[in-house]
C-alpha cells in the first residue's frame, strides 16, 4: 500500500514562491467567465480624458489584487489549519480572477499597470505574514477588516468610473460580491475585529497605496 507523503515545509514555500512568480511577473487567467460579457456586446464610446482616469482607477484596482494576493498566500504559508488554510486558498483563487480582469481591463484601455508590482507584493506579504504571526482569529479579523475596506473603496469607484464605461463596471461589481463573500468568510471561521488603531492604520495603508497607484 502506499503510504501518502505528508507535506514538507519547504513544499509550502516553493508553492507559495511559484504563485509569487506568477502573479509578479503577469496574470494568472481567469477561473470564471468574464462579469463584462454582457457589456462588451454593448458598443461604448470614451473620451481620452474618461479612458485615462478608468484605466487609473482599474489600476489601483488591480494593486489592490496583487496586495490580496500576497496577503492570502502568507497567511495560507503561516497557518497550521488546514481548514483556514483552505479557506485562505479559496480566496486567493477568486482573487486571481479579479486581477486578470483588472489587469486586462487596464490594457484594454491602452494603459500600463504599475510600476511598482514587486513592491506591493512584498510589502503585503510582510503585512499578511504578521497578521499571521498574531494567530487564526486575528489573521482572520484582518482577512475580514481587509475586505470590508475594499468592498468600501469599490464602491467609490463605481461613483467614480465614467457613467458609459459599462464594461468596468461590471468588473467592479464583480469584485465588490466576491469581497463581501470573503469578509462573511473570515468571520464565520472565527475572525475577531480588529482594535480602532490597527483598522485606522489600515486605512492609511490603503490611502497611500491607492494614491501611488493612481498614477504610478
Amino acid at each position: 500500500m502506499e503510504v501518502l507523503r505528508r507535506p514538507r515545509p519547504v513544499d509550502g514555500w516553493l508553492a507559495t514562491f511559484q504563485a509569487a512568480l506568477g502573479v509578479v511577473a503577469g496574470a494568472p487567467a481567469a477561473q470564471r467567465d468574464d462579469p463584462a460579457a454582457a457589456a462588451r456586446a454593448v458598443p461604448q464610446e470614451l473620451g481620452d480624458a474618461e479612458r485615462r482616469h478608468a484605466a487609473a482607477l482599474m489600476r489601483v484596482n488591480h494593486v489592490g489584487e496583487i496586495c490580496a494576493q500576497a496577503m492570502y498566500e502568507a497567511q495560507a504559508l503561516a497557518t497550521r489549519d488546514d481548514v483556514l488554510r483552505g479557506v485562505f486558498r479559496h480566496a486567493a483563487v477568486e482573487e486571481s480572477d479579479h486581477l486578470a480582469w483588472t489587469r486586462g481591463r487596464v490594457e484594454e484601455l491602452g494603459e500600463r499597470v504599475s510600476l511598482l508590482v514587486p513592491l506591493w507584493y512584498a510589502g503585503a506579504f510582510a503585512i499578511g505574514g504578521v497578521a499571521a504571526l498574531l494567530g487564526d482569529r486575528t489573521s482572520l479579523g484582518f482577512m475580514a477588516e481587509t475586505e470590508d475596506q475594499v468592498e468600501e473603496h469599490l464602491s467609490s469607484h463605481l461613483d467614480r468610473l465614467p457613467a458609459g464605461d459599462r464594461i468596468s463596471r461590471a468588473i467592479v461589481e464583480q469584485m465588490k460580491r466576491d469581497e463581501a463573500g470573503h469578509a462573511q468568510t473570515a468571520r464565520l471561521n472565527g475572525g475577531t475585529r480588529l482594535p480602532l488603531p490597527a483598522r485606522l492604520a489600515m486605512r492609511v495603508a490603503a490611502r497611500v497605496m491607492t494614491t501611488t497607484a493612481y498614477y504610478l
